[in-house]
């Protein structure tokens, strides 16, 4: 099985600057270069946050593990951040298995991901 890869690049008020990828299939050694050459280009210019929808995602080995790490640690040196919605149970357990990912945000759907993002936005507002 193949995996998918489709990158938007978000403008709405709420979530203006955050990039979605959505993966479908399997992210494994075979199919990990090819969301690493996608992200690529997403990574070298200046998102600081990237959300992984994973509604679609049946599998993931540890070369996708890495990847997801290898993101976080990018955009976490930039002040953002990797956030992870619609894990499929198969792919959560992998999650809570290795624990490879302390500090990621994990979220059960886009609306709790808004309520955060909203939350967060706020935050850095009143900073200013």
């Amino acid at each position: 099985m193949p995996l998918e890869i489709q990158i938007q690049r978000n403008i709405g008020a709420q979530d203006a600057g955050v990039v979605t990828v959505q993966l479908a299939g399997k992210l494994d050694s075979e199919t990990a270069p090819d969301l690493e050459r996608q992200l690529a280009p997403v990574l070298t210019g200046a998102t600081k946050d990237i959300v992984f929808d994973l509604a679609s995602l049946k599998f993931i080995s540890s070369a996708g593990l890495r990847i997801f790490g290898a993101t976080r640690k990018t955009l976490k040196e930039r002040g953002g951040q990797a956030s992870f919605i619609n894990m499929q149970p198969q792919v959560q357990e992998v999650f809570a298995i290795i624990k490879a990912l302390p500090g990621v945000a994990v979220f059960r759907d886009t609306a709790e991901l808004d309520r955060y993002l909203a939350v967060r936005q706020r935050a850095a507002e009143e900073k200013n």
